[in-house]
This record gives structure tokens, sequence and C-alpha cells, in this order.
């Protein structure tokens, strides 16, 4: 009879303590009784800035609308806009460190960035953030034929050519310098592409092409080998 009404006795207490809290008229409206509050709900996350949303909208508005583009107008592309496309490429983005705006394995650093437009050919140079002519030469036309005569390569404003050294990379990283190196091409490469949508310009990345007639076309060296071709120009409407 005892635990019978130590059980009783234990019910009640439990479900004392499960009743609604009671209201109680203080003289100023009726209030809860004092309970220790739960955890407040997780704040929302904070917006992000006007500056950086309209940043992340024109980003992923460029990757939206980059496309293959293959048949160009005739409007030229300024030399403003190629050297924003190359310093988008393979510019240095914080002088303290030399780092640029592609990743590279080990800041080695083995790509080679070449410019053909009508009046000549340029390399780009990171470490001064300049352009620097190599020869008055239009070569667009021979980079076409090298490129098994893809001739509306010829008709775009400016071809750039992305060549790699590959001893760069080996001399740290060995047989996989060569991973290495093509990963960092890719980078660059749709680095390059995205800044061209930016600035309305259309592209294609090419692959198909003689090395050797490539690099005798801009008079490149010996020891570095052509991985892209990407003619860039406003898209023919």
């Amino acid at each position: 009879m005892l635990d019978r009404r130590v059980f009783v006795l234990g019910l009640a207490v439990l479900l004392a303590g499960c009743a609604p809290r009671q209201m109680e008229d203080t003289g100023a409206g009726l209030v809860s009784d004092p309970a220790t509050p739960g955890p407040a709900p997780p704040a929302p996350p904070a917006p992000p800035a006007t500056g950086e949303a309209q940043a992340a909208a024109d980003l992923f508005g460029a990757i939206e609308r980059r496309r293959s583009v293959r048949a160009f107008a005739a409007d030229p592309v300024s030399g403003e806009h190629i050297a924003l496309m190359m310093r988008s490429a393979q510019g240095i983005t914080d002088p303290a460190s030399g780092f640029r705006a592609a990743p590279s394995a080990g800041a080695l650093y083995p790509l080679e960035l070449y410019a053909a437009a009508a009046d000549g050919v340029y390399r780009y140079s990171p470490a001064d953030d300049e352009l620097r002519r190599l020869n008055d030469n239009d070569v667009r036309r021979v980079l076409a034929l090298a490129a098994l005569a893809q001739m509306f390569i010829a008709e775009a404003p400016v071809v750039f050519v992305v060549n790699a050294v590959y001893a760069r990379t080996a001399a740290k990283y060995g047989e996989r310098a060569e991973r290495y190196v093509h990963l960092e091409a890719g980078h660059a490469a749709q680095n390059l592409m995205l800044t061209a949508v930016h600035l309305g310009l259309g592209s294609v990345a090419i692959g198909a092409f003689v090395d050797e007639g490539v690099r005798r076309a801009i008079a490149a060296g010996n020891d570095e080998t052509p991985l892209y071709l990407i003619p860039v120009g406003t898209p023919e409407r």
C-alpha cells in the first residue's frame, strides 16, 4: 500500500511540473510566473553589403552567360580591354607575395601569355603589368591555319595564346608537374573568358592545333609549349 501511495504522489508531482504556467495578477496586469527562458533562436545571417552583393551578381551573371563563340563582329577590342583580360589571367594580385590571379602549384607560375592582334604580337609581363610588343606582324591567319584551318580564328580581333614552360614546375614536382601546369592553364583561361563576358565579349577555348606552328607564329621560345588559343571579340549578331 505504501508503494502505491508513493507512486501516486510521484505521478502528481510529475503532472504538476507539466501543467501550464499560471498567470498572476501583480497589479500591473497579468504576467506569467517567473521561469528560466529557453535558448533564443539563432539570428539570421546578415545580408551581404550592397557592393558585395552586386559583385557576386556580376560574377554569377558572367558564369551563366559564358558560351563558346565562333563568329565575331568586326568591332575592335581596345588595348585597355586586352590588358584587362590578360591581367585577370596572370596579373599579380598581392604585390607583397607576388601571388597572381590564378592559383599555381608552389607559386612557380609556368605560364606565358600572348595576344595576337591586327597590329602585332604582344607578351604580357606580370611583374610590371605591361603588354610588351614583340613585333608588328598580324599572325591571326597563321594561328588559324596552325589550328587545323579553323579560319574563324583569323576573324577574331584578338587571339590569346597560353604557353607553358613545364621545367619551372618540374624542378619541384617532377612527374606531377604536367598535371599541375594543365590545371593552372585552365584556371587562367577561365578567368580570361569570364572577364571577356563581363566586357561584353565572347570567346572560345581552342586546343586543336600544331604546337610548332603556334610557337613559330608568335616567336615563342623552344622551351614553351602552347596549351590554348583563345579568340576573343564581339559576338556576331
